[in-house]
């Protein structure tokens, strides 16, 4: 059973960052998704002793910074979008800003999963029509529609876990 934790929008807020982290550590969680809008190489240091998949978000704009600095710390290249395959089941991973991409995705009907961000608001549903359970975790930086967030998917399972941060701005 492998258990992931998801974030997006950290919009170069180093403190939700590092809080969100240590609450991945202190559930054991070593594997983490970041949908986009990381926004500096700083918070992408961050993740450093994780195993990360990064997307760029649509307020990404220094690609080769965040590029190197995922290389840095042994990352794969962030793109517009990922796939991983944990447990034999297939998750896509993109920022949401591109809806284009986000429906091919989610029509595609290759995942289990698709794990996206740019709303800053929560998500956990399943789409019956193409057999995706859809999931944004809100957001750690940037405006706030809702408290902050990050959730934690057993991916076997299937179940999503939201973690939320009320006293963070």
């Amino acid at each position: 059973m492998t258990v992931i934790g998801i974030l997006s929008d950290t919009h170069n807020h180093a403190a939700n960052t590092k809080i969100a982290l240590a609450a991945f550590r202190e559930r054991g969680i070593t594997q983490v998704i970041h949908c986009g809008d990381i926004t500096t190489p700083e918070i992408v240091m961050l993740f450093n002793g994780f195993q990360v998949t990064f997307v760029f978000g649509n307020m990404d704009s220094s690609w080769s910074h965040l590029i190197d600095a995922a290389h840095a710390i042994g990352a794969n290249r962030p793109q517009l979008s990922r796939d991983v395959e944990i447990d034999g089941k297939w998750i896509g991973v993109t920022h949401g800003a591109d809806r284009g991409l986000l429906l091919r995705i989610t029509m595609s009907g290759k995942y289990a999963h698709l794990c996206q961000g740019h709303t800053h608001r929560r998500q956990d549903e399943f789409n019956s029509t193409y057999g995706v359970h859809l999931i944004n975790p809100g957001a750690l930086g940037g405006n706030k529609p809702e408290t902050r967030s990050v959730c934690v998917l057993d991916v076997a399972a299937g179940e999503l876990e939201f973690i939320e941060f009320p006293e963070l701005t």
